[in-house]
């Protein structure tokens, strides 16, 4: 039954598709001449717009207009979005951390967290000093829209005439943008960012509360933020009583705070406000008769006492506090006093000796920037320069500038070869001529020493050995010692990887060699000691509610690593950077064409890293990391290690005992002043010299009073009969 019906099937499917075919032949046949008439017709109804002859050049760029705009359009978008997602509902009141530090011995070293400041409205603000500040900053600010595309094209073709920067570009909507949004970092991307919150600000703000906003957060030298805090500070008057030649004197602290400074520099400051003075003239606000007075009458600020702040550190401690506040850390408490590690004596020191060496030597070895950290071992950073001036450049060159270290950052490559358990600085490798691929490294003296032990290799700063280690043990576990030691900035791997050649900043290189000091153990860098609440309770301290270091060294591997590091000083590369009396374990770092020279290295109380080089990557003249970077290690560790006594290094042999000596206290002096050292408070030294004459006036044999002293250079505490 079914094998009969099935043939029946089959014709009928075949004569359904014979007639589907047929079917779709024929509608093609006689649509296709449709749509071709249809297409005719387009085509003709487009040559109108046919252009011939210089209009199509024309219409040709014009399309390659549209496409590259339609192109930078979205790429601007892709740009534009990062920008945005600072500007979040709380933008105005991310800021609203009030913060006192204090230094390691409690007193007040600085303030941060800048607040939008209502205390005086803009109307209230004098006439000529708001006119000061535009016609030196901004003259056509009411006229643009955020961006002064006229006074930008105006500055590049000055500092194009001047070859060099001699004019900014900048509107105060986009100086406000990076003072509320940004850092002070000199990317491209960072300007396009600002470009892109100028615009977001111009929008949501008027022009008024712009102006405001900016006048209330400016830097002005002194650590003073708004020109309000600048009245007071140097002329112990409110903004609002400022006469025209105080306003000029302040507007012209905006370009160059500490530079233009007049408890600083006067004479440069009167002649930055006469500048300023010629620009109420040259905008029209003002006449030359009207500004006569104030050239006659220059301003003269009270006399102050030059304070140095340390700026750079207490920008630094301030985001340390400002992540701890977003973590929870304070229980939504805002006003805050943080007691930091600050050495106040050893920061200025360190910021002296950075200044004295390039004002020394600066010219001579063409760099003009440097950078310093000094910290204890478990973390606690003691002083910090990120740079040469931070009234010029606010820029911490210690905390956010990428450089390569060089050679050393062979000291994580013979870590991980000690910790693969296949050497010891006893090993023995072939210094000889290598090739990778067509890359063929050199030694410094561009010769070979053949067998060499690792110990001297290091010592020396062989290239091609710890090249060759890096082929032997791999790459990536240099990597993860590296990460684990304290460096956070990502590391790729590459040909000349084992050489320095990829970017770190001083402060994880330093706390990375901090690692080594400590025994292994790694305790990143920190500013807090205590933070307490405006009623003087401990809202959070260090060593209860910090992390514990974590052990990421075993002691075998520190070990071997100490006794290389000190046989840089003692007799490689790093034979400045010796300490009397002290044993130092250190390494130098010279980049590629000479563009970044480092020495990074400790005893056994202090860990120091210091940077030289330049902010636009030109090359010095040959400084190498054995130069000015290992003469300024000794110096700022000279003076930090006075009145502290030699502590044992793991894997090195205990340091002999240093002589201590007394000396008698004047009579007629302060008691106190006699035991007077930079490691003890005022009162602690009170009362340790109290006992001291105690103990000294119980003593037949001894009638004088005997007390600790400094030498009348400002030396260490020394013992002295």
């Amino acid at each position: 039954m079914f094998g009969f019906g099935a043939p029946g099937k089959k014709a009928d499917a075949r004569r359904a598709l014979l007639a589907l075919d047929s079917w779709l032949d024929h509608t093609f046949w006689k649509i296709w001449p449709a749509i071709s008439r249809w297409w005719d017709g387009v085509c003709a109804a487009f040559d109108a717009f046919r252009a011939r002859g210089w209009r199509r050049w024309t219409v040709e760029i014009l399309c390659e207009s549209l496409t590259l705009g339609a192109a930078g359009a979205v790429l601007t978008l892709a740009l534009a979005v990062p920008a945005f997602r600072e500007t979040g509902p709380d933008w105005l009141s991310r800021t609203d951390l009030s913060v006192t530090f204090l230094d390691r011995h409690g007193q007040e070293i600085g303030k941060r967290g800048v607040m939008q400041n209502d205390g005086i409205p803009l109307s209230e603000y004098p006439d000529h000093l708001i006119k000061a500040a535009l016609a030196t900053e901004d003259r056509r600010f009411y006229q643009h829209f955020g961006i002064d595309v006229a006074g930008t094209l105006r500055a590049v073709v000055q500092n194009t005439r001047a070859n060099g920067v001699v004019q900014g570009g900048s509107s105060i909507t986009q100086q406000l943008a990076k003072n509320v949004f940004l850092t002070n970092e000199r990317t491209i991307e960072r300007k396009i960012r600002e470009a892109f919150l100028a615009l977001w600000l111009e929008h949501h703000l008027s022009k008024d509360e712009i102006l405001k906003l900016y006048l209330d957060r400016a830097y002005m030298g002194g650590g003073a933020f708004g020109v309000d805090a600048a009245a007071h500070f140097y002329f112990s008057k409110s903004a609002r009583d400022v006469t025209l030649a105080e306003s000029a004197m302040l507007a012209g602290l905006f370009k160059a705070p500490t530079k233009y400074a007049p408890h600083i520099n006067l004479a440069a400051a009167r002649a930055r406000a006469s500048v300023v003075l010629d620009n109420l003239v040259d905008s029209g606000f003002m006449t030359e008769g009207q500004v006569q007075p104030a050239r006659f009458y220059p301003a003269t600020p009270k006399p102050i006492v030059a304070v140095t702040s340390p700026d750079y550190y207490l920008d630094w401690a301030f985001g340390e506090i400002r992540q701890m506040a977003e973590q929870g850390a304070f229980k939504g408490q805002r006003v805050l006093v943080v007691r930091t590690a600050l050495d106040p004596a050893v920061q200025r020191h360190a910021e002296a000796s950075v200044e004295r060496m390039l004002r020394q030597y600066g010219e001579e070895y063409r760099v003009d920037q440097a950078a310093a950290v000094v910290m204890e071992p478990e973390g606690a950073v003691r002083a910090m320069v990120g740079g040469r001036d931070y009234g010029q450049s606010q820029f911490n060159r210690a905390v956010d500038a990428l450089r390569q270290p060089g050679s050393s950052f062979k000291t994580y490559v013979y870590t991980a070869a000690f910790a693969s358990g296949r050497y010891t600085p006893d090993s023995v490798v072939t210094d000889a001529p290598l090739c990778i691929g067509n890359w063929c490294p050199r030694n410094y003296g561009r010769r070979f020493a053949g067998k060499t032990k690792l110990i001297t290799a290091y010592a020396k700063s062989i290239n091609t050995i710890p090249v060759r280690l890096g082929v032997q043990i791999g790459q990536k576990p240099i990597i993860e010692i590296a990460h684990r030691m304290g460096i956070r900035s990502k590391l790729d791997v590459g040909r000349a990887f084992a050489l320095g050649v990829e970017e770190v900043t001083v402060i994880d290189h330093t706390s990375a060699y901090a690692t080594l000091a400590s025994g292994g153990r790694r305790a990143p860098p920190y500013a807090a000691i205590e933070v307490f609440d405006s009623k003087g309770d401990v809202l959070w301290r260090h060593d209860r509610d910090a992390k514990p270091p974590q052990l990421v060294l075993g002691p075998h591997v520190v070990a071997d690593m100490n006794r290389m590091m000190l046989a840089v000083t003692e007799g490689g590369t790093g034979g400045r950077a010796r300490v009397d009396g002290y044993q130092v374990c250190g390494k130098t770092g010279t980049s590629q064409s000479y563009r970044d020279a480092w020495f990074v290295g400790f005893t056994g109380s202090l860990v120091a890293g210091v940077w030289f080089g330049n902010d636009d990557f030109t090359t010095t003249n040959e400084m190498t990391g054995g130069s000015l970077p290992a003469m300024t290690f000794k110096d700022i560790m000279s003076f930090a290690q006075q009145g502290l006594p030699p502590k044992p290094i793991l894997g090195l042999p205990a340091p002999a005992a240093q002589p201590q000596m007394v000396q008698a206290a004047p009579a007629d002096g302060d008691p106190a002043a006699a035991f007077r050292s930079r490691n003890l408070t005022d009162g602690a030294a009170r009362v340790l010299n109290a006992i001291v004459s105690d103990v000294a006036s119980a003593s037949a044999a001894r009638p004088q009073r005997a007390s600790l002293t400094l030498p009348a250079g400002g030396g260490g505490s020394t013992l002295a009969r």
